[in-house]
This record gives structure tokens, sequence and C-alpha cells, in this order.
């Protein structure tokens, strides 16, 4: 399949990291490794993904205890160079020696010597300047291309970005989807003016009743119904769209079956036109001011 086309999103280049441009949706894994599938059902997933563009992995070592980052090993087998792969470290591990373990452990799991990007799960309550010294460390070792963080709100990106080598934050990973836009108030703005990319996990919300007024909402489907698309399609392609002609929102769905893989990946080439991002604007609209940070 030609990738000639595809959204991409760009991360600057860092610490002797050239810059990476990479397609504006990857792939997720959580609930994988749970035994919610088959191991060969969710390894064939990702590849298929991989061979359709879908070249970000994204796990953690939270996800099924190490169980996702099996599979994931598992999947990049004889392919970890077609992939761009992205683990996160527990806040509890996040330690100057602690975070250097951990990370070790998830590159074992993973069967692979290096870490394309390392994020911080979430704020915990270990100073950043630790966490930082141990992601300078792992740079150093070749154990991680790049660092960055999940789950921070402006504050801590603030408080992140004052910090020796805070700069050095590749992206930052949070919860957004056209159900819960809070991130566009205050906290997109600063990481755009600052360069840091966002990429949004659950951008077809996590399951539930949130999940099923999304999919089911009439404004959505319209706008899918007139795309010929899916739903969910819909949905994916208003969490990647340009705003104000850039580009650097990056969508992690999880996806096992064939056809949800398929569809993930041919939301790459959805376009959504103004009026369809007007409605869907009106219909979802985002907060008149700073809310919590949506955390699932």
């Amino acid at each position: 399949m030609s990738h000639h086309n595809v959204p991409v999103v760009t991360l600057a280049a860092d610490g002797g990291q050239a810059t990476v441009e990479l397609p504006a949706i990857g792939q997720g894994t959580w609930y994988m490794g749970e035994g919610l599938a088959t191991s060969e059902e969710e390894v064939r997933a990702l590849q298929q993904g991989l061979e359709l563009g879908l070249t970000l992995i994204d796990t953690a070592e939270m996800y099924g205890d190490g169980g996702a980052e099996k599979v994931v090993g598992q999947a990049l087998k004889d392919r970890r160079d077609q992939a761009f792969l992205v683990s996160k470290v527990y806040p509890w591990n996040a330690g100057r020696d602690s975070a250097i373990a951990a990370c070790e452990k998830s590159l074992k799991r993973l069967k692979t010597d290096h870490l394309d990007l390392y994020l911080l799960h979430w704020p915990g309550s270990i100073p950043l300047e630790e966490t930082l010294e141990a992601f300078e460390r792992l740079s150093e070792q070749g154990k991680i291309k790049r660092f960055g963080v999940s789950n921070f709100d402006i504050a801590d990106m603030q408080a992140l970005n004052e910090l020796p080598n805070g700069q050095r934050c590749a992206v930052n990973q949070v919860l957004y989807h056209l159900g819960s836009r809070g991130i566009e108030h205050s906290l997109l703005p600063w990481q755009r003016e600052h360069g840091i990319p966002t990429m949004a996990y659950c951008p077809i919300a996590q399951g539930g009743s949130l999940r099923r007024e999304l999919l089911g909402n009439a404004t959505v489907e319209a706008v899918a119904e007139e795309l010929n698309a899916s739903t969910a399609q819909v949905l994916l392609a208003w969490a990647i769209r340009p705003i104000d002609g850039k580009r650097d929102v990056i969508a992690i769905p999880k996806a096992v079956q064939p056809e949800h893989v398929e569809q993930n990946a041919a939301a790459l080439s959805l376009t959504l036109s103004d009026n369809a991002l007007a409605r869907l604007d009106a219909a979802f609209p985002a907060p008149k001011h700073k809310t919590s940070l949506d955390i699932v």
C-alpha cells in the first residue's frame, strides 16, 4: 500500500535524533494481553495495522501487567524496524534508578533493544527531575530515542518545561475525543506554542454510554453517511483534523478485529469538510473555560 499523502505529525529533532514523521493514526494496545482476544488475534491485528501504514504502536508496562508488551514483542518479531514503538512507565517506577529497571523489563518483554519513545504514564510523587535524569541516562545508553509524558495538564507541562531537559519532552498523551474536548481550552494551545504534539488515547471514547452516545449521535451518523464512512472513522478523522492548518494530534485507537484495523487505517484518508466540522462542533461544543483533565 502506498503511504503517499497520508497525514503525518512531525516530532521535532532532538538530542541527535532527526525529525520524524509519524502517521496521524497509530495503534493502541490497552486491554491487549488480558485474554479478551487470543494473543494470535492481537498479534495479527498489530501486524495488519503495520502493513496498512499504522506504524506507531503504543503500549505500557501497566497494560495487562506487561501482557500487552509481550503481545507487541511477538507482533514485531522480524519487523521491529517497521514500527515506531512507544511504551510508558508507572509513576512509582519513575525514579532515578527504578525507571532504568522498569525500562529494561519493558524492553525484555518487547524483545527489542530500544524504544522510540518512552513516556511517564501520569504525574506521580517522584520528583520530575529524577525521572528526567533517568530518561536522560536511558537516552545516553541508546535504550530510548525520545521521552515524553502522559496525562499531564497545563500546570504539569509548565512545571516540566522549567526543568533542565524538560523542553525535550516529545509528546503529551492525553484522553481526547469529540465528547471530551477540555484540552482545547488551554493545554492544546500551550503545547502548540511549544511545538509539542499530542497523542490522543481513546479517540473513539472508552467503552460505555459515552461511546454509544458518540457513535449513535445523529450528526455523527449524518456526516458518516455523506462520506460513506463509519461513525468511528468520522471520530478518528475529527481527532486528527488540522487546526489552523496545523496537524499535531496522533490518535491511537485499539483494534483487534481485521475490519476495525482496516477502517482505522482508511480513516487516515478521510477529510471532513468545514461544514461537517461546524456541525460536529455544534453537536459537541468545546468548553468555554478551563476544565480538569479527563483521565480514564
